[in-house]
């Protein structure tokens, strides 16, 4: 193992300055993205398990005042601050007695508030997308640079022993494994965070029709 390291340290050593930036490109990636898929990774777990457990009480209790003074207990949920986001609607309704423009304006302020929440959980998952698309291919503009090294070499020796053409095809095989590195796990990541995120966005959308039932109860 040690003796790999060596070789592959005095590869990056005797690598081109093309094929360098090509790694470094794909290394801040990599590192982009592996940050970006830990924290949405905690953040959705904490906001859809906080859902679930406020629905849970949402359901069970029927004083929609006692479940507001609830809420600051699940506020890492999403149907929770939307919640909230209604309740403080409601609360400054004031004496407004017409139910009808009443309902309109709790309806806003939560679909407003869900809009926000989907919004902050798919924050930066996009960039998954785009790195799952476009790592690949800058790695193979650094397989095909290091391969085109390997020719000039071989054009400039006259000669296409191993020793010859071996650095760059180690160069074009490295920006390969650097490239399918950062795109694999980013294209898994995408892909779950969306179905996550799909999944609590449908969830909201499902009970925001009994948040507003349950307010407008309360104002007749």
């Amino acid at each position: 193992m040690f003796t790999s390291r060596i070789g592959f340290f005095s590869l990056l050593a005797d690598t081109g300055p093309v094929v360098l930036f090509v790694l470094a490109v794909l290394l801040l990636f990599s590192v982009l993205s592996w940050t970006i898929i830990i924290t949405k990774a905690a953040s959705i777990k904490k906001a859809s398990s906080d859902s679930r457990r406020f629905l849970d009480y949402f359901f069970d209790v029927s004083n929609i005042d006692k479940v507001f003074g609830e809420t600051e207990n699940y506020r890492n949920g999403s149907i929770a601050r939307v919640f909230r986001a209604g309740y403080i609607e409601y609360r400054a309704l004031g004496d407004l007695k017409d139910v009808r423009k009443s309902e309109d304006r709790i309806a806003r302020a939560i679909r407003r508030e869900a809009n926000e929440e989907t919004r902050s959980l798919a924050r930066y998952v996009p960039f998954l997308a785009t790195v799952g698309n476009t790592a690949p291919f800058i790695g193979l503009f650094g397989t095909v640079w290091g391969i085109m090294n390997s020719f000039l070499s071989i054009g400039v020796t006259q000669s296409a022993s191993l020793a010859t053409v071996a650095p760059g095809i180690a160069e074009a095989l490295v920006a390969t494994a650097a490239g399918l590195a950062a795109a694999i796990p980013s294209v898994i990541a995408y892909n779950y965070f969306t179905q996550q995120i799909n999944a609590i966005e449908r969830d909201i959308e499902d009970f925001s029709g009994e948040f507003v039932k349950s307010f407008v109860n309360e104002l007749r």
